[in-house]
């Protein structure tokens, strides 16, 4: 045997490797919902315990994000790989699950939100290619879309239902009645 095909069969390994030991999400570690600036315009989203059970209509987009399979970086810092299936919301507490519902067609799914965006004018959503192709607009590139929020945070930050503030009775002492 010579040495190129085992040099070879040694490379092609390790940067199977590589590649294999990036592939997993971690999960993030609270919520993401400072407010923000792009291009001169300040965001300010919505906070985890207002989310759950939002509902907003609007226009859809997908990204690619990275180059070849390389992986690029979302707003949560997390690795967006080309078959990752996420999105992205320019107000909504991150990371998010949402179910989006492709109006034209009745196609659904659910998916994570991770990063910020679309800053384009007229757009609501970004979604990776994948689910694009799901819901059925990958060659048109646009879609009407319904999008609902499920829960905000991962694993022990999970919230599910919307945490609303409750007010607290205030109880006046009984008044004196003057004789």
């Amino acid at each position: 045997m010579s040495r190129i095909p085992t040099m070879s069969r040694w490379m092609l390994s390790l940067m199977a490797s590589c590649m294999l030991a990036g592939c997993g999400q971690h999960e993030y570690s609270g919520y993401s919902y400072r407010s923000y600036v792009v291009r001169g315009v300040r965001y300010t989203p919505m906070s985890p315990g207002q989310a759950p059970g939002y509902a907003e209509e609007g226009i859809a987009s997908h990204y690619r994000e990275g180059w070849l399979f390389f992986p690029g970086p979302t707003a949560l810092g997390e690795k967006q790989w080309p078959w990752s299936r996420a999105g992205a919301h320019k107000t909504l507490p991150l990371p998010c699950r949402v179910r989006v519902t492709n109006l034209r067609n009745g196609r659904s799914t659910i998916i994570r939100l991770n990063d910020r965006g679309p800053f384009v004018a007229g757009r609501t959503l970004d979604v990776t290619e994948p689910v694009a192709r799901e819901l059925g607009f990958y060659q048109t590139g646009l879609a009407p879309v319904r999008i609902e929020v499920l829960s905000v945070g991962d694993a022990k930050w999970e919230v599910k239902r919307p945490v609303i503030p409750r007010a607290v009775p205030v109880s006046e002492p009984p008044r004196q009645v003057p004789r």
